[in-house]
């Protein structure tokens, strides 16, 4: 009998046990200026310095925890045959694959797991096909590096993202199927997307962030809807749960580098976070509202300051962090459009992400942070385990181009929880 990893996620911060994440494929070589904006990108990434970036990235990971490969994990799936028909039937009621059905269900579990991710060219056998000017018939999945997004574990299961964009939406069919499936989870998922009449219901991983077992934040925006966070409020009202904490944020749908909560506002520690300062400090027209449920019912809704006031009365007592230092917000503009604000922690007080960001940096070692270089971490030249607070470093000028950042490309499953 193979591992098992019970999800148990009950904080941002936990030290980390076990992630799943995505190493950028061919998929964004399969990128055209043409088709940038419909993949949700403003600019087309270089695949080459891109994996440069992410060796570090993940090289630094797997000497802290077990990380996965979520392709590894889909062709474990695909290599049943019942549920590779039930994935391909239901992608193919989501997406036109121009008649290529009985093509995509000869595929191996190895080919069709490839091609679900860098794309099935369209065979070009019809005359309808031949005039078509898209390549694909089932298009690449450009943004699955960004694994926060599709999937999100709180506590002991897996919420599935209904995702904004309908570009997406095989990233958390590929998701579900892989937490419910794959032996190593068989994890319990609530799943929006089985949900009638949900089009206006969105919900993405970069919005939803544990602050504590007993509290939850969740950026309300581009990319996720009210309607999305009533339904989650509903699941967990249906198991009577104890006192819980909903604190919503609201943000502005533009610009695209506030698309989710975790691009202004991440944790860092049992008492420190990043935040981009204009807007989580001085949110002006965006509302912060405290919901309370206990046992099966909203007790309370409220509007509060801001995240951090309303954690503090809840007794979480954070100091704030500014992205791009607190001089100039032409630096802070800056670094958080380049994901300045988005750290992963993979221990308390100890988190990755660019190094491109100096301000930042300079902020955080100020906070008592040391700096390491992750080059450095893989190389084994220094080790994490002898600094209590550290930011280790990658290499952001590429990764950072496909807006998102370290916390971004992660999906933890397993964390221990905090000795609060």
């Amino acid at each position: 009998m193979s591992q098992e990893y019970k999800i148990n996620v009950n904080s941002e911060i936990g030290k980390l046990k076990a992630v799943i994440l995505h190493k950028p494929g061919q998929e964004i070589e399969n990128m055209t200026p043409e088709n940038a904006n419909r993949a949700l990108y403003s600019d087309i990434l270089n695949a080459e310095v891109a994996n440069r970036e992410y060796a570090q990235f993940k090289g630094v990971l797997d000497k802290v925890t077990t990380t996965f490969e979520v392709q590894d994990l889909l062709r474990d799936v695909l290599k049943d045959d019942k549920l590779k028909t039930g994935l391909l039937n239901d992608i193919f009621a989501r997406e036109n694959v121009f008649g290529e059905e009985e093509y995509i269900r000869s595929l191996s579990a190895n080919e069709l797991t490839r091609q679900l991710f860098e794309g099935v060219v369209m065979q070009k056998n019809t005359l309808s096909k031949f005039l078509n000017s898209d390549r694909y018939s089932l298009k690449p999945l450009y943004n699955f590096f960004f694994m926060r997004d599709a999937s999100m574990s709180f506590g002991s299961k897996v919420i599935i993202g209904k995702m904004a964009n309908t570009v997406r939406d095989r990233e958390s069919m590929i998701m579900d199927y892989i937490f419910k499936n794959h032996d190593y989870f068989k994890a319990q998922t609530y799943n929006p997307n089985l949900i009638e009449n949900n089009a206006n219901m969105t919900i993405e991983g970069g919005d939803v962030l544990i602050a504590r077992d007993d509290i939850l934040l969740i950026g309300m925006g581009a990319r996720s809807t009210s309607s999305a966070i009533d339904f989650l409020i509903a699941e967990l009202n249906k198991q009577k749960v104890s006192k819980k904490h909903i604190i919503v944020q609201e943000l502005p749908k533009s610009p695209e580098s506030f698309i989710h909560l975790d691009m202004v506002f991440t944790l860092l520690d049992k008492d420190k976070c990043m935040v981009y300062s204009p807007l989580m400090l001085n949110a002006g027209n965006y509302k912060t509202i405290h919901i309370q449920l206990d046992s099966g019912e909203i007790t309370s809704i409220k509007e509060e300051n801001n995240i951090i006031d309303s954690l503090a009365k809840l007794g979480m007592p954070l100091t704030p962090i500014m992205c791009g230092g607190s001089a100039d917000k032409w630096n802070q503009d800056r670094e958080q459009w380049h994901s300045g604000a988005n750290f992963f922690a993979f221990a308390p007080g100890k988190i990755i992400g660019y190094g491109r960001n100096s301000n930042t940096i300079e902020a955080l070692n100020n906070a008592g942070f040391s700096v390491l270089k992750a080059t450095d971490v893989v190389a084994e030249k220094i080790n994490i385990d002898d600094y209590k607070k550290c930011i280790v470093t990658i290499d952001g000028s590429e990764l950072a181009r496909g807006g998102g950042g370290a916390r971004c490309m992660t999906m933890p499953i397993v964390r221990e929880d905090v000795n609060w």
